[in-house]
């Protein structure tokens, strides 16, 4: 009986940890450290001039991108608190949905991942309650949750784990096609994020064309589209190199200024 007891318990433990690796695994990665940094810059060329007051109240005079990995940084923290937030990164949904499938699936989802996560952030920031230090991390949580719903990947399918389990080769090097979206594309064109964040930043009119009159619903749901194309796409070829960068190059950009634009929207009306 005792023996069986502790085989139980093993068995147990061994569910746990795979358990928790897994999470640990889709939720560790998100845009690279470049990609979160073009879209906090592309974001504090568009504040208007009461959400820069604000904001600079709760961080002084650094830059948005300065803090816009905070969010990845503090999973390694000691703090509960902080290094249980993995699942606010990401949100799986099943191929193909219809809008109204979608908007279902992210209300009936658990509370914890990225759509429901943001949403309570949101409000917290927009009550403008508690100490400095929860006003802080309200604000780099924004930066980072809006930029992750606008990595494709981040709307991908659990039993990929997001595409961290689709093997890839990237001219030659192994990797996976949640990373080629994370880091591998956009450090390829070998910008630093203030160079990324200038060429993509070039129409006044494209912030009142991607943000201004759009939810976070519809941007979730953008991501989820891409994403389905992306799934389609690798089915047919996993060797990527230059056609992959042809074909996806305008829609990674994409992906990189709407997030940009959009946080912009978000920062103006909670904090402007």
């Amino acid at each position: 009986m005792h023996c069986l007891t502790q085989n139980k318990m093993k068995n147990l433990l061994k569910i746990i940890f795979a358990f928790l690796l897994v999470t640990q695994v889709h939720s560790t990665l998100a845009w690279g450290l470049t990609g979160h940094r073009v879209i906090a810059e592309i974001a504090e060329q568009h504040l208007n001039k009461k959400a820069k007051r604000n904001i600079q109240k709760i961080i002084g005079h650094q830059k948005l991108a300065y803090w816009s990995n905070w969010a990845d940084f503090i999973k390694s923290d000691p703090d509960p608190a902080l290094n249980t937030t993995g699942s606010w990164h990401f949100v799986n949904a099943p191929a193909n949905l219809t809008y109204d499938e979608f908007v279902g699936a992210m209300h009936g989802s658990p509370e914890n991942n990225l759509y429901k996560a943001y949403l309570r952030i949101r409000e917290e920031a927009r009550r403008n309650e508690g100490t400095l230090t929860e006003k802080q991390q309200q604000l780099y949580y924004i930066l980072h949750l809006v930029a992750d719903a606008h990595q494709p990947m981040h709307l991908g399918r659990q039993e990929d784990l997001g595409g961290n389990t689709i093997e890839v080769t990237f001219f030659g090097r192994k990797t996976n096609l949640h990373r080629i979206w994370d880091s591998d594309l956009i450090d390829n064109e070998q910008y630093s994020f203030t160079e990324y964040a200038a060429v993509l930043n070039i129409n006044k009119d494209d912030y009142r064309r991607y943000a201004l009159h759009s939810t976070w619903d519809e941007w979730l749901y953008d991501s989820h589209q891409t994403a389905n194309q992306i799934y389609d796409d690798i089915t047919i070829n996993n060797v990527l190199s230059y056609k992959y960068i042809y074909d996806f190059k305008y829609v990674w950009e994409a992906c990189l200024l709407k997030a940009g634009l959009r946080l912009a929207k978000e920062l103006n009306e909670i904090y402007g």
